[in-house]
């Protein structure tokens, strides 16, 4: 993953649009800093190790891409196609499926969330609560192997090939709109191969109007 957190060290390297009139930009370095906080957190309290599998539910989202990259940092296999898994990410930890699951973590989607509005199931991490004690840099503490599963979807795609296979072919240096409608898989997909050309990526939510102001303003490139 050295490749994704090249670059963009202040600049725009993900941007957020949500339902209303949530804007939030996420420079490289402060990217890094989530990601590295979040893999932190798996580690030290979850016990998250190489190999193992995190499903994540939960909708494409900026903090969806921090808790993927967080995993394939640790060498942890993405599961994004809702089957069985070690650890649970979810936006709907009240909803019965957490079960089966060694830990279930509660991940609120609202940009300022200090906390999980309400009470949380007993034995649920709150994300929000928790991410922010942890450090700005990630030491793992077992160098994952490149052959094992990075992403269990419709197809599967080991580490090794992450880039290669899973990520999709974006021109270098783009600015790439992705539409979070199209789904976690795809967003992703599409993320990861505007980041491995040293691009930058505006998420946008369904629910937001995709204006030709928009557009110009985040100086997204056009075909």
């Amino acid at each position: 993953m050295t490749a994704l957190r090249s670059g963009h060290s202040t600049s725009p390297r993900l941007t957020w649009y949500g339902p209303d009139s949530e804007r939030v930009e996420l420079s490289g370095r402060v990217f890094d800093n989530w990601v590295a906080k979040t893999s932190n957190l798996l580690q030290d309290e979850l016990d998250a190790e190489p190999g193992m599998a995190i499903r994540l539910d939960l909708p494409a989202h900026w903090k969806s891409f921090v808790w993927a990259l967080a995993a394939w940092q640790l060498g942890m296999e993405v599961v994004l196609d809702g089957t069985s898994a070690d650890l649970l990410v979810t936006d709907k930890p009240d909803d019965g499926a957490g079960t089966g699951f060694d830990a279930v973590v509660a991940v609120p989607l609202a940009a300022l969330a200090m906390r999980w509005p309400g009470e949380l199931p007993s034995g649920v991490v709150d994300y929000a609560a928790e991410v922010r004690s942890h450090g700005d840099v990630f030491m793992a503490h077992n160098e994952p192997e490149a052959g094992t599963t990075a992403v269990r979807a419709a197809a599967e795609h080991p580490h090794s090939a992450l880039l290669e296979e899973f990520a999709a072919p974006q021109e270098p240096g783009v600015r790439l709109l992705v539409r979070a409608g199209e789904g976690l898989e795809s967003c992703l997909s599409a993320a990861l191969g505007a980041w491995k050309g040293d691009g930058s990526v505006v998420l946008v939510h369904e629910d937001v109007d995709v204006t030709e102001h928009l557009l110009d303003n985040e100086r997204i490139s056009r075909p």
